[in-house]
């Protein structure tokens, strides 16, 4: 059996695309929502929000405002998403997200460090403290006075919550697809390996 089918028999999905046919006016109403949006397509994410198509609502606004209309530029919003799709090991986020950054001007060896679990090198000033800014939010629940002065003077005390909220978004939508043990489009590899285990000091 290929390693795709084992991978599928040994973790099926859970909470996948609903037929119409078994949605609620609610759930129908959610879906035309997201799909008269700047997205244009269900999917990801959202077919197992859609189980609380309330929440699914409000849950993409939020998202429609950090990738469309936030003042963060791309090419950092898109490298934010994906420190949070590492930090939690969601395959989907990467496989869709890296994509949009390397296009947003991301240097691809910048997201295969991340990928590795690495620090990169080579990051533009701008990457650099973006970089070390939420992966200690991330790895701390915060960050030290140092690193916030810093955060704040590179980019603003705005910015610095726009770039919370996207990794505390992409988080929100990780949790939900790990979980939802949501699938990379049929015939994509994997794209993140599983990172290092540290071993506790004997």
């Amino acid at each position: 059996m290929p390693d795709k089918e084992i991978r599928f028999a040994l973790h099926p999905e859970r909470l996948g695309p609903m037929a119409e046919r078994d949605m609620s006016d609610a759930q129908k109403a959610a879906v035309k929502s997201i799909m008269s949006g700047p997205r244009g397509h269900m999917g990801g994410p959202f077919s197992a929000l859609l189980r609380s198509p309330e929440l699914m609502n409000r849950v993409q606004k939020v998202g429609e405002y950090l990738r469309f209309q936030s003042p963060i530029e791309k090419r950092l919003g898109e490298f934010a998403a994906i420190i949070a799709a590492r930090h939690y090991s969601q395959q989907f986020e990467w496989w869709a997200h890296y994509r949009q950054a390397v296009e947003a001007g991301l240097k691809p060896e910048i997201g295969d460090a991340v990928r590795e679990g690495r620090r990169p090198t080579g990051m533009r000033e701008d990457e650099e403290v973006l970089y070390d800014f939420l992966t200690e939010a991330l790895k701390n629940n915060g960050v030290c006075d140092v690193t916030y002065a810093r955060t704040v003077e590179q980019y603003g005390e705005a910015a610095i919550i726009d770039l919370l909220a996207i990794a505390g978004y992409y988080g929100l939508l990780a949790l939900v697809m790990n979980v939802a043990r949501t699938p990379v489009p049929e015939g994509s590899a994997l794209p993140l390996p599983a990172l290092p285990v540290r071993m506790a000091p004997l």
